[in-house]
């Protein structure tokens, strides 16, 4: 397999086209915005400069790996000759069936089609095309250059060969690869959620404060990150969406998102992307500041 296609140049899109142009694939970067492209070559750009600064990788990596990623703004011309494309789009369960539904008209015949979904049904994303046993869940963390884990979801027709190569790919790109079967939130997710979840509620009903909850899990659990900075990370509406699939697919109120995550949302603090969530961002200032409202 040497021709990926990605579609997507937000934040995992322009991850996982840098991981697969780093190991030789050429790739076309897909997105309707030639501004995101452009942000993304910039992104991936910058993320290189680090490598070569912590010597993980030398300037002629650099150039190849930019090299090796061309950037389109259509699908039919970004997956012509495709051996695996990688949807990487917004976690919208109508988009993604629209995309399977160009891609089922668009790819080659044998074209591996993956979703890096953290959360919505591989099975029904399948039901999109005519070929749902060359679909499968290949779900990137992030950041992706640096987070070793591949989540890989089997639908319900998924191919055994499939899986075997997208295991093996995985491996190829020094990533780790963990294969779960398709429920909601499949592992990741189905387990961190409902903890960043606890972790709101306890602030909403005031157990304790936003540095309180994140040093108690830091020093007590040896997480790096505190939940709820980890939730402003991840992006408060992707999570919002996430504990929607969870309490929709399982039907158990254990899933239902905090009140306190709900009216964040809708007020668009949305986290680190927006500059606010449960702590302030601004820019050029690594210091955590928790934000004046729950001060």
């Amino acid at each position: 397999m040497k021709t990926i296609a990605v579609i997507g140049a937000g934040t995992m899109g322009n991850g996982i086209a840098h991981v697969f142009a780093q190991h030789g694939f050429s790739v076309s970067l897909i997105d309707v915005s030639e501004e995101q492209l452009q942000k993304a070559r910039n992104t991936i750009a910058k993320n290189l400069d680090r490598q070569v600064q912590k010597g993980s990788i030398d300037a002629a990596v650099k150039e190849s790996t930019l090299q090796n990623i061309h950037t389109v703004t259509t699908i039919a011309a970004g997956v012509t000759n495709a051996e695996l494309v990688v949807e990487a789009a917004t976690e919208n369960v109508g988009l993604k069936l629209e995309i399977f539904k160009q891609l089922d008209a668009c790819a080659p015949a044998g074209c591996i089609l993956a979703t890096n979904t953290s959360s919505i049904s591989i099975t029904k994303i399948a039901s999109a095309t005519q070929r749902p046993g060359d679909v499968i869940g290949m779900h990137f963390m992030n950041p992706v250059p640096v987070m070793k884990l591949v989540e890989i979801i089997n639908g319900y027709a998924t191919k055994s060969e499939v899986t075997d190569t997208i295991v093996a790919l995985s491996r190829q790109l020094g990533k780790v690869p963990c294969v779960v079967q398709d429920y909601p939130g499949f592992i990741a997710n189905r387990i961190l959620m409902p903890m960043l979840n606890e972790a709101i509620y306890s602030l909403y009903e005031g157990v304790a404060s936003v540095a309180e909850i994140d040093t108690v899990m830091k020093l007590g659990m040896a997480h790096p990150m505190g939940p709820l900075q980890l939730a402003d990370f991840i992006g408060l509406d992707v999570c919002l969406s996430i504990l929607q699939v969870l309490h929709e697919g399982f039907g158990n109120p254990k899933y239902a998102p905090c009140p306190l995550l709900v009216n964040m949302v809708t007020a668009k603090k949305l986290g680190a992307k927006t500059g606010e969530g449960f702590y302030s961002y601004t820019a050029g200032n690594n210091e955590l500041v928790v934000s004046d409202r729950f001060k």
